[in-house]
């Protein structure tokens, strides 16, 4: 009998080193995720920045409108958007697109999509949209899809595609709302960052 006693306490000092071993990297799993710095930062593969300049038709302004009020809510009027945060507006728009702010600038594509106000007590919109780019620069569309809450200065929405130069092109577009002209115009500056680039 004795001879079995030293084995049974190096088996015992195996098990609680490999107790030990197993807690810390249990405890190295669970302090490595709680930080997430510690994780891979993405860069992006391509970065724009553009201006889209939308002047909603109001009835009197039809030489120049890009955008047009096309559902609004019982009794409204289809040429003043609706009170109450302008809920269940919906427009279609087809906005010049520029690299920069100036309305008059000449114009490297068109934003054509739509917005729809979608909620009661805040000025929210929804968003599904495509830049049609035609300049020496780029050529091709990107698709961008997403909730905007409008009073948050810088929002972002995201980029589920894209055409020609933008090929299955994929990320995130920060838009921010650069200018205003009570409800008739608004001018957003969208710097779109591309995570996924084929």
């Amino acid at each position: 009998m004795p001879c079995f006693f030293p084995l049974e306490i190096i088996s015992r000092k195996k098990m609680r080193t490999s107790g030990f071993v197993a807690i810390f990297f249990m405890i190295f799993l669970s302090v490595s995720s709680a930080y997430p710095g510690w994780k891979k930062q993405y860069k992006p593969c391509k970065q724009l920045v553009l201006y889209f300049h939308d002047i909603i038709y109001n009835g009197q302004n039809a030489a120049n409108a890009t955008a047009a009020i096309v559902a609004a809510p019982e009794g409204a009027n289809l040429t003043i958007l609706a009170g109450q945060f302008h809920f269940g507006n919906i427009a279609v728009f087809d906005d010049p697109i520029t690299l920069d702010n100036n309305l008059q600038s000449p114009p490297v594509g068109r934003a054509q999509g739509m917005y729809i106000y979608d909620t009661k007590n805040t000025f929210t919109a929804w968003l599904g949209f495509t830049f049609v780019l035609n300049s020496t620069k780029h050529q091709g569309t990107i698709n961008f899809i997403g909730a905007d809450p409008i009073m948050v200065k810088s929002r972002d929405i995201s980029v589920v595609g894209g055409t020609g130069d933008f090929f299955m092109h994929r990320g995130i577009a920060t838009i921010m709302t650069d200018s205003f002209e009570g409800d008739v115009y608004f001018r957003l500056r969208v710097d779109v960052k591309f995570y996924e680039c084929w």
